[in-house]
């Protein structure tokens, strides 16, 4: 039995999520079908994160366990020859036994782009929130740090759809950076540094947050609370209230989910990765 992970990108527009649902095109359901097609087998593909319709991702990690004696480098040339342009494998890999794409990540780093231009050029409507009005950058980048440290986000969750799910699930979240980046600054290459394509955008803000792990829409709730404060609508200092608060109803509109990208997710360092060795050795 061999254990495969996979670096995957994709442009979520077409797709509702991650996840597999019946008669919908996801991301899962499209691979999943795919390395089938390679392995011949019915397997199941485990994601770091669970990204809802119509967000992208970049960094998104996939594991699976197959019988199959395909090498990585196989699995990463048919998956790219067989799915369709909007998804793409950049790295495969054989892994320990013990590597699990979504139980065993420790951080997640998620980042939103919001174009401040007056026209959004035609390559970047796709991946950005359009707000061409006044915001106070000042006031949002202060707020953005307050949603830093353990804190309980219920204010900033969406129900799961689910009484017993809602009822049993913490939504404690630990928070390792919350910051705004103004794109005219020198933190946008670093930010970007591991996107080839991405080139430095002085006109888009971006909202970056790296934590444990996130609620469902948390990340877009807290965008728009955020676009609230650039508005003039809530103080910055008000944040640690909506927190106590617990109650969803308090934070700001949920932000569209097209300008959320999953970057990257952090894993701990391999102890029994295969990486390197040739099979049977």
């Amino acid at each position: 039995m061999h254990n495969i992970k996979l670096t995957v990108a994709y442009d979520g527009t077409d797709f509702r999520g991650w996840q597999i649902q019946p008669g919908q095109p996801t991301i899962q359901g499209r691979l999943t079908g795919v390395v089938e097609q390679l392995t011949q087998e019915r397997l199941n593909l485990h994601g770091a994160g669970r990204t809802d319709a119509g967000v992208h991702a970049w960094g998104q990690i996939v594991s699976f366990k197959t019988h199959s004696e395909l090498a990585p480098e196989e699995f990463h040339r048919g998956c790219n020859a067989l799915l369709p342009p909007s998804i793409r494998v950049r790295e495969a890999e054989e892994v320990g036994p013990n590597f699990h794409a979504r139980w065993m990540a420790q951080a997640k780093t998620y980042v939103y782009s919001i174009y401040r231009g007056a026209v959004v050029p035609p390559f970047r409507w796709r991946y950005v929130l359009h707000v061409p009005q006044e915001l106070d950058f000042a006031a949002m980048a202060a707020a953005a740090r307050y949603f830093e440290g353990e804190r309980d986000f219920t204010s900033f969750s969406a129900s799961t759809g689910s009484e017993e799910e809602d009822r049993d699930r913490t939504t404690i979240r630990s928070v390792f950076c919350s910051e705004l980046i103004d794109g005219s600054g020198g933190s946008w290459s670093s930010l970007w540094s591991s996107i080839p394509d991405q080139q430095h955008c002085p006109e888009e803000w971006i909202y970056r947050i790296r934590g444990s792990s996130f609620l469902r829409y948390m990340v877009r709730k807290i965008v728009g609370t955020l676009l609230q404060v650039g508005r003039g609508r809530l103080p910055a200092g008000e944040i640690p209230h909506l927190l106590e608060k617990r109650d969803r109803a308090c934070s700001g509109p949920t932000a569209p989910p097209h300008g959320l990208c999953l970057q990257s997710v952090e894993y701990p360092d391999p102890t029994d990765s295969l990486a390197g060795k040739t099979r049977g050795s």
